[in-house]
């Protein structure tokens, strides 16, 4: 493999992960607002949302990578989509 390639593969990959954090944090608004949360949004509202919902503790939850919180979060995620005001232009 070539090293324009290897980059360009490493730069795909790391922007989908990014991709994959930035959806995790807006859906945090979401379960902010359907739980009716009013401290807590973004990150913070799905670490919550996991905290009460497992009752696991906070370091635990906050300890976790972007790839757990996504398969932890599946299920709730299913059929949502990003908000408009949320989406790349």
């Amino acid at each position: 493999m070539g090293e324009k390639s290897k980059y360009e593969i490493l730069r795909n990959l790391e922007s989908a992960n990014g991709e994959i954090a930035y959806h995790i944090r807006v859906f945090g608004d979401t379960l902010a607002e359907r739980e009716g949360y009013k401290v807590h949004d973004g990150l913070d509202a799905v670490h919550y949302y996991l905290v009460n919902k497992h009752n696991w503790l906070p370091s635990v939850v906050k300890a976790l990578s972007t790839e757990d919180l996504s398969f932890l979060l599946a299920e709730e995620m299913n059929g949502w989509t990003v908000p408009k005001a949320a989406k790349n232009k």
